[in-house]
């Protein structure tokens, strides 16, 4: 009985790990200028400011990807600057070249530890054995107090800003992702942009998906 109780025990503590491997990202500090309306964003630039080029052109393919669905043309900054990000100027000048009406950027933060305390508690325990004098089984119970615990978890931060290059541009709208590590990049990326344009769908900053 107590292997069986084991067993039991290392399948529910292996489905709390996978669980938290596939935790999600959500989107905190949500910021959007509403002082005045403007039309839905039509030619929209990226820019991932890292120093990792390929990680850079992936975060730049999986705002386009999503913002393409919008019927937006956006246009990965990479495609003009490959060899890396480029600064304010080179910004100011491609937007004005090719007319975008906004700019989005995307950027990485330093991470965070999530730090809180798990509750203890009481669970009821048995085991089986076999009594001579009764000339059979028994069950005896008996209560286990667990001590209470402190879960950390490393959270990972980005940044994602939308900018406005009407007049002398602005920005109109500010968020930050937070994923809980173990996670999969290749799933984290496309995910962010989903949650990043439904935000801005919402906000009525790019249209309604086609």
């Amino acid at each position: 009985m107590r292997l069986h109780r084991l067993f039991v025990a290392g399948i529910v503590l292996s489905s709390f790990i996978l669980l938290a491997g596939c935790a999600s990202s959500e989107l905190v500090d949500i910021w959007s200028d509403s002082s005045v309306p403007l039309p839905s964003l039509k030619k929209v630039l990226i820019i991932s400011v890292g120093k990792n080029p390929v990680k850079r052109r992936i975060w730049e393919d999986a705002f386009s990807v999503e913002l393409a669905k919008h019927n937006v043309a956006a246009i990965p900054s990479y495609r003009s600057f490959p060899d890396s990000v480029p600064d304010t100027v080179q910004v100011i000048e491609i937007v004005k070249t090719n007319s975008f009406d906004g700019v989005l950027i995307t950027r990485w933060l330093p991470p965070e530890m999530n730090t809180h305390y798990v509750q203890g508690e009481v669970t009821k325990d048995y085991d089986v054995r076999y009594n001579r004098g009764e000339n059979g089984f028994i069950t005896y119970y008996r209560y286990i107090q667990h001590a209470g615990t402190i879960d950390s978890q490393k959270v990972n931060l980005r940044a994602i800003d939308v900018w406005t290059t009407s007049g002398e541009g602005r920005l109109i709208w500010s968020a930050t992702s937070e994923t809980p590590e173990p996670n999969s990049m290749e799933e984290v990326r496309p995910e962010i942009a989903k949650l990043v344009i439904a935000e801005l769908t919402d906000r009525g900053i790019i249209a309604s998906e086609r």
